[in-house]
């Protein structure tokens, strides 16, 4: 401290002013942070959508205009069945993908919700089929 100043007018901040900035900083980051989280999971929800009803649905409409119909399985993607008519494949470059959470995504043919179709789906973040979370090519009934 110099000659003629006292503490009360040195610049700089208090512990208690400091304290009050985290703990500030502390109440902002736990209103933040479970909004980020709930845009991953959309995020991730949205990823699946945009698998389901694209890349994987051009790639099995690919095969059905070949083939003359939908394959048994999405591994006929990839590798030429026994029962081909017309194989043109693979008709997905980058081997099979998989859901946001790690998962196959998976195929019916035909389908249950899509009798003359086919049911493509991702069991979504819980893993179980038939609840909220699941991601697929047919809509709820409302």
């Amino acid at each position: 401290m110099r000659w003629g100043e006292n503490r009360e007018s040195r610049a700089g901040f208090t512990l208690i002013e400091i304290l009050l900035v985290v703990i500030i900083l502390g109440i902002l980051a736990s209103l933040v942070v479970p909004r980020l989280a709930g845009r991953t999971e959309a995020a991730r929800r949205e990823a699946a959508r945009s698998d389901i009803e694209g890349g994987i649905a051009l790639a099995l409409d690919l095969y059905e205009a070949d083939n003359g119909g939908y394959p048994a399985g999405l591994s006929d993607l990839i590798r030429e069945p026994s029962d081909a008519k017309n194989w043109k494949g693979p008709y997905l470059k980058k081997g099979l993908p998989r859901d946001p959470w790690g998962n196959a995504y998976l195929y019916r043919a035909p389908g249950l919700r899509n009798p003359t179709w086919y049911d493509l789906f991702s069991l979504g973040r819980d893993g179980q089929e038939g609840t909220e979370d699941d991601v697929a090519n047919w809509k709820e009934a409302e």
